[in-house]
């Protein structure tokens, strides 16, 4: 009987009030965590209220801006809303204000955060072809959201993790950590992908939506196979490259085309259709993406090959043949093939007039440098030297450099896989510092941006033809096909409008 705190015992030991208060809350929060799913009627173990999952959307959306960046386009932006909000009043959870944000990368992907926070990247925009399988896509994100996937997982960590549930009870500042460590557990799911039933049911639910919006529900098939042509593709190319290979919706073992489960979820949509659902919309699409760029953008620095160009910050370096160069909004990062080793570069601001090496000790916060000597690269001046820290490998010897131009210290953090082979390696650390210099004048036009272009394909040409005449820098005769839907082996016919890049 629980009449009075005081009579409840534990081996003839008054159990402490408050532990008996989190012993009540918690009984009561496991027995009503079974909610019905507002999407598939069944009852799902959740342990975060409509509130809740809300604010957690709204307070990690600015760090997605943040880590990728807005498309400056208002009127492609405007688009993406458009279309999303149209898809998100024929959901089942229609009663969300919904926001539709298009980002600044040329990653392919889009996801969704808990509460109708929902990311496409102009990555992907790219190798679209309809306002339908743009539809499909935000569809999709939105199923995520109307079955609560991603409040799905969390409830299942916080379920594991009784310990913090406890804690955050009895010391409530834990309960900001656990919002941000909640974030950083999410991430990869809402970035990357659910398992494939998470994922199986938001194509079903997306289905559902973009038919009752009047587009055709087979646009789910048509776009989840583009992205899986950039899954067969990069799996080759991250073989050339040494790496892991990247996939968005990488959960059909085979082509979506001969996917059964997922016709069977087409098929089912095509019965909640009405009988104008046959929106594809293909040459309003291509005219709102004329224009968009394609790859990297100037705001954020633009690779040409081994090269790196920045406009805006006016700089421009070189890096070793092979290596793989990653553009992101804060940082510069190179390695080299199979990860041997690897190169990140950041901007930092110069509060203080202090040469290089003093910066490095103080703001670097590097107390012990050993092999220290002063750099001089094409006029600038720069510090060099060896310690040791944490990598993303553990436990290595880091070269670490820093170089001023203008208001700025370029910092170069460079360590390798294996703890033994910064000699093998510290050779091409030196040159790629060595080699950065502010941007020349005959550089510029490399600083420039590449963008999509449409035209209408003429008699004779093929897509090999149109790759000699293309600015894409590296496998440009694959990813033209990828972009027009024609991969592997497809080529244009007279008269149809395609996407060329410029």
């Amino acid at each position: 009987m629980i009449g009075c705190w005081s009579s409840v015992t534990v081996k003839d030991t008054p159990l402490p009030r408050v532990l008996f208060s989190v012993f009540v809350l918690l009984c009561v929060s496991l027995v009503s965590a079974c909610a019905v799913n507002p999407a598939t009627g069944e009852r799902d173990f959740v342990l975060m209220s409509e509130s809740a999952e809300i604010k957690l959307g709204r307070e990690s959306h600015q760090q997605v801006v943040d880590q990728f960046g807005l498309y400056d386009d208002p009127e492609l932006q405007a688009y993406v809303q458009k279309v999303g909000e149209q898809l998100a009043l024929n959901s089942h959870r229609s009663d969300l204000v919904y926001r539709f944000t298009l980002l600044d990368s040329d990653q392919v992907n889009a996801f969704a955060l808990p509460g109708g926070y929902i990311y496409i990247t102009r990555g992907i925009m790219a190798y679209l072809n309809s306002e339908a399988e743009l539809a499909a896509v935000l569809g999709h994100e939105i199923g995520h959201v109307t079955a609560r996937h991603g409040v799905q997982q969390a409830s299942q960590q916080q379920a594991t993790g009784f310990g913090y549930l406890i804690g955050s009870i009895l010391v409530p500042e834990l309960r900001a950590a656990g919002a941000q460590n909640l974030f950083n557990l999410l991430s990869t799911a809402w970035i990357r992908g659910y398992g494939r039933e998470h994922e199986l049911e938001a194509d079903s639910l997306g289905a559902e939506y973009i038919a009752k919006s009047g587009y055709q529900p087979e646009a789910m098939i048509e776009v989840i196979g583009v992205l899986k042509n950039q899954e067969i593709f990069d799996k080759d190319l991250a073989a050339l490259e040494g790496r892991e290979p990247r996939a968005y919706h990488g959960v059909f073992a085979t082509h979506p085309k001969n996917d059964t489960r997922l016709q069977e979820v087409v098929g089912k949509a095509k019965a909640l259709a009405n009988k104008n659902a046959s929106r594809v919309n293909r040459d309003e699409y291509l005219s709102k993406v004329e224009g968009m760029v394609f790859g990297d953008s100037e705001e954020q620095g633009i690779r040409r090959g081994s090269s790196f160009y920045h406009a805006e910050l006016g700089f421009a370096l070189d890096f070793p043949k092979n290596w793989r160069i990653e553009n992101r909004p804060s940082s510069l990062i190179a390695q080299a093939p199979k990860g041997e080793a690897i190169i990140r570069i950041r901007a930092e601001d110069i509060n203080k007039r202090v040469d290089a090496g003093e910066f490095i000790k103080t703001r670097l916060k590097v107390k012990k440098l050993e092999q220290g000597r002063a750099l001089s690269s094409h006029g600038l001046d720069g510090y060099t030297g060896l310690t040791r820290g944490n990598t993303p490998f553990g436990q290595r010897d880091i070269r670490i450099s820093a170089l001023y131009l203008g208001t700025k210290a370029y910092t170069f953090f460079a360590t390798t896989k294996e703890a033994d082979a910064l000699g093998r390696f510290d050779e091409a650390f030196l040159q790629t510092t060595a080699s950065f210099h502010a941007l020349l004048d005959k550089e510029r036009p490399l600083a420039k941006a590449l963008s999509i272009e449409i035209v209408e394909a003429q008699e004779g040409d093929t897509y090999a033809k149109l790759a000699k005449d293309t600015r894409i820098p590296n496998y440009a005769e694959s990813q033209l096909r990828l972009m027009n839907d024609q991969y592997p082996q497809g080529e244009p016919k007279p008269g149809q409008r395609i996407k060329i890049v410029k």
